[in-house]
């Protein structure tokens, strides 16, 4: 059996806030790359860069293709690149983020990756701006661009970090850590754990009725993020051995 626990890290508002800055920075690459100033956006909590950049096309009555959207992803890592140190000065890490990816570090057997809306270089500079890549294994992640759908990106993290590993990572070897109903219904959707974090625009309410048991105000508690991670860990091994179990019995 696998002993080793993948934790899969939202990012925005669960790791970091830009405080404005992300969408600046959007606004820019979206009138480079269709020519028309972006006056609105489409949704963007829990959902994939891709999805955000074709739907808020679309409101300003624009069809794009993925060419299109690989423009777009391309000028958004320039802008950010180019403006990494007013994201550094504006945005911030959340309480709590840097002790937490520190402390899961620590523990025999972890390994911590990203699941993100954000596409793979825009999410690696967040990180980097604010010092909280050195524990990120970024070959089993996945991002913006790999799918339009954030429970396909559960799987897709999955599958790669198997590639890696060369053994199977089953989804209750995995722990996903995010701020939105959408981050719980992709895990709940894949038979991932998952801990809720209440720091984004999403209350405590808006994740338990999205599914979410294991729930958080914020990432600064550290003592309470590792014991959850562990609690998520002890009860598929729990389930697993109650299935065996009952497997024998029969």
């Amino acid at each position: 059996m696998m002993d080793r626990r993948i934790v899969l890290w939202d990012i925005d508002h669960t790791l970091i806030d830009t405080r404005g800055v992300g969408r600046e920075l959007s606004a820019q690459a979206f009138e480079q790359v269709t020519g028309v100033p972006m006056l609105k956006q489409a949704k963007i909590d829990g959902i994939t860069e891709s999805v955000i950049f074709r739907e808020t096309a679309r409101l300003h009555g624009l069809h794009t293709d993925r060419h299109d959207f690989e423009r777009f992803a391309s000028a958004l890592t320039k802008a950010h690149l180019a403006r990494a140190a007013e994201l550094r000065e504006r945005g911030h890490a959340l309480p709590g983020a840097a002790a937490a990816l520190n402390a899961l570090s620590a523990i025999p057997g972890v390994v911590q990756t990203v699941l993100t809306g954000n596409v793979r270089m825009v999410a690696e500079i967040k990180l980097q701006v604010f010092g909280l890549d050195r524990h990120i294994r970024w070959d089993i992640g996945a991002f913006g661009e790999d799918d339009d759908v954030r429970a396909e990106l559960v799987r897709i993290a999955l599958g790669r970090a198997t590639s890696v590993f060369g053994e199977p990572v089953a989804p209750g070897n995995a722990t996903l850590i995010g701020d939105t109903p959408a981050d719980v219904e992709a895990a709940l959707e894949n038979g991932v754990p998952v801990i809720a974090v209440a720091s984004g625009r999403s209350s405590a309410d808006d994740l338990r009725d999205a599914g979410a048991v294991r729930i958080l105000p914020s990432l600064g508690n550290t003592d309470s993020v590792v014991t959850m991670v562990q609690e998520a860990t002890t009860s598929q091994v729990e389930r697993r051995a109650l299935g065996s179990g009952r497997d024998h019995d029969a």
